[in-house]
């Protein structure tokens, strides 16, 4: 059994953490993104190889990935020619493929249970299952609605308090029978919500939802990646490195250096290599990625500071993301909700 994850995007609301880094390979505690789908997908020992379909700096994430050595499931990688959307990229990645596939979007996190999803498929004989989630804001999102058979019956896009009958959105995880691909027009920019999906329901298809209530989120804004670090962190997401971890732990890899004088509180991450000088003082929910040099009497306050990053004297990083390579000068202070492209200066005593 295969599986698609598609990992094209340029991931343009990442920005600017992504114009350097393909959001697959954006890290989440020094981990690239897409190992935490790996992680999922193996949940399903029958799921012998992982296809990737690709678009944008398809090098850099086979570089980092490679053939799948060490990850429990193979890798192979499909890039596309042009984007060719949604169902444009299942049905490029998966042509040749005759049985059926589980399918996902290249920015989810969750911890569904992909045995109980694949099991309602084939119970019920479906052309198509999809998962969904339910949300506390229905008008924002386009929404899914079923019949009280799980049967999908229509897909509601971004509609009006009136309109709205349910409060389930597509979570972006299928099961879906090859032999259905040839409505999707070859080599053509096609989508899977609102052309492939549809056709089923016109035609009458099996095509069936399934529910899930638990963690789901769309890592795909820096709002949410944040939020992502700070659930691993709260435990309200059990996933490496902090999935056996104690309440409030603060991991420090044995390779950092703290000198005397620093405070540090937990829950945070501090990677290898780092280095934090007296003084320093290391907040909850801070995440500092390898080689970061932390200088004195600095703070860093629930911010996420990707690799390589120097935070100088006397310096507030707070609620931010830096990517890799940042400088904020000596007295600088950065507010809530900043964030950096690589190699990012702050100049001495600049206020952003």
């Amino acid at each position: 059994m295969k599986a698609i994850l598609l990992a094209g995007g340029k991931g343009t609301r990442l920005r600017p953490l992504t114009i350097h880094t393909p959001k697959p390979i954006v890290p989440i505690f020094g981990r690239p993104f897409l190992h935490y789908q790996i992680d999922l997908v193996r949940q399903l020992p029958e799921v012998d190889e992982v296809i990737l379909s690709l678009n944008y700096q398809p090098r850099r994430i086979e570089e980092i990935f490679g053939h799948g050595d060490g990850l429990g499931v193979k890798l192979s990688y499909v890039v596309e020619p042009v984007p060719l959307g949604t169902a444009g990229a299942v049905r490029y990645a998966g042509q040749a493929l005759e049985e059926t596939v589980i399918v996902f979007n290249g920015d989810v996190m969750t911890q569904v249970d992909l045995a109980a999803v694949l099991r309602l498929h084939r119970e019920r004989k479906a052309k198509a299952t999809i998962v969904l989630t339910p949300v506390d804001n229905p008008t924002a999102y386009g929404l899914v609605e079923t019949d009280a058979d799980s049967n999908v019956r229509r897909f509601l896009e971004k509609p009006k308090p009136e309109e709205i009958t349910c409060n389930t959105i597509n979570a972006g995880i299928y099961v879906l029978e090859p032999h259905t691909f040839d409505r999707i027009p070859k080599e053509t920019a096609w989508s899977i919500e609102r052309s492939y999906f549809p056709s089923l329901v016109e035609r009458g298809e099996t095509f069936v939802a399934y529910v899930y209530d638990g963690y789901w989120i769309d890592i795909g804004t820096p709002e949410k990646y944040a939020q992502v670090h700070h659930d691993i962190m709260a435990r309200r997401f059990v996933a490496p490195p902090f999935a056996s971890a104690p309440p409030d732990c603060r991991l420090v890899s044995p390779a950092a250096r703290l000198e005397d004088g620093v405070t540090i509180e937990g829950p945070c991450f501090v990677d290898e290599g780092v280095y934090i000088k007296p003084g320093a003082h290391v907040a909850p929910y801070s995440v500092l990625g390898r080689q970061c040099i932390i200088e004195e009497d600095a703070r860093v306050e629930g911010s996420i500071i990707w690799a390589n990053g120097r935070i100088g004297r006397d310096a507030v990083v707070r609620d931010s993301i830096l990517g890799r390579h940042c400088h904020v000068g000596r007295n600088a202070v950065l507010g809530g909700g900043i964030v950096l492209g690589d190699k990012s200066v702050v100049t001495d005593y600049s206020r952003l």
